[in-house]
């Protein structure tokens, strides 16, 4: 058996009478472009694993920005514009969020199977995306989810955690590329709701439970599914809200039932391509060179 130490989390290995060498496992240390993989900071675990959710602000290059904000209202607006394979929220300048290196290096933390992973195969799934434009007044209250420690097996809306490593489970992504302001119509959060026992007392919008965030554009939001969270109206009579939700789980796992568009697929780079893998997991380790 491998030797740990006191201070690394007991990961049992799959299938095998050992526990994982959690220091020397083999994760994507670069993505399907070739950049090297930005790892959450200590602090950016700790908020992730008490609150459920975090927000980086101003992630994304402006003038990337400024490219897929373009793309999203084209495909809002007039998706007859784009070819058939390209009417999608992974196409286009947005195929890069897929996999941005920051997604990579806290999906490595927080989802990848270790023994389901290399530097060419990625350990955990992209199993949803869809892209969401509200104007003034668009949007409604309706508080979902919470109690992830506490889910039945099998259902992906979980967290699981030991000391020292945590397991989220289906995970949301929001990449804002509108300015949010603070109440102004951004995703709602109950803080710590993710591990929660008892139900949550929200149905109230005003109640002091909900916590939300402002943020530029080009920011990103992560939140595990197994938080409580709400839509809420758009207030905002300057801009409309403009983010692309997109939902990551186990390689073994799967709640959406949605794939990329087969032409797209195929146009993508082999490592991207392990994204969008058969569900299981005996074999599921993909040869991308």
């Amino acid at each position: 058996m491998t030797p740990q130490s006191s201070s690394q989390p007991l990961l049992f290995s799959q299938s095998r009478l050992e526990y994982v060498d959690v220091e020397n496992m083999d994760l994507p240390r670069t993505n399907a472009d070739g950049v090297d993989v930005i790892d959450p900071t200590p602090e950016q675990k700790y908020l992730f694993d008490t609150q459920g959710w975090l927000l980086i602000p101003g992630l994304l290059d402006e003038s990337d920005v400024r490219q897929m904000r373009a793309y999203c209202e084209q495909l809002h607006s007039d998706p007859e514009s784009l070819p058939e394979s390209q009417r999608s929220p992974v196409a286009g300048p947005l195929e890069k969020l897929a996999d941005h290196p920051f997604i990579v290096g806290f999906m490595n933390e927080f989802l990848a199977n270790p023994d389901l992973t290399s530097q060419d195969c990625y350990g955990f799934r992209m199993e949803s995306t869809s892209l969401c434009v509200r104007s003034e007044g668009e949007g409604s209250f309706g508080p979902h989810n919470g109690n992830g420690l506490w889910r039945m097996p099998g259902d992906s809306h979980h967290y699981r955690c030991a000391p020292g490593k945590a397991r989220s489970g289906l995970t949301c992504v929001v990449w804002e590329l509108n300015e949010v302001e603070h109440g102004g119509g951004g995703t709602l959060l109950v803080n710590g709701s993710h591990k929660g026992a008892f139900l949550p007392p929200v149905q109230d919008p005003e109640s002091p439970l909900w916590t939300t965030y402002s943020c530029p554009a080009g920011s990103l939001l992560i939140f595990c599914e197994g938080t409580t969270h709400s839509t809420a109206p758009w207030a905002s009579a300057q801009r409309d809200r403009i983010a692309i939700f997109t939902r990551y789980n186990y390689v073994n796992s799967k709640w959406h039932k949605w794939q990329p568009h087969p032409d797209l697929l195929a146009a993508m780079p082999a490592k991207r391509q392990t994204l969008f893998r058969p569900v299981h997991v005996e074999g599921n380790l993909v040869d991308a060179v």
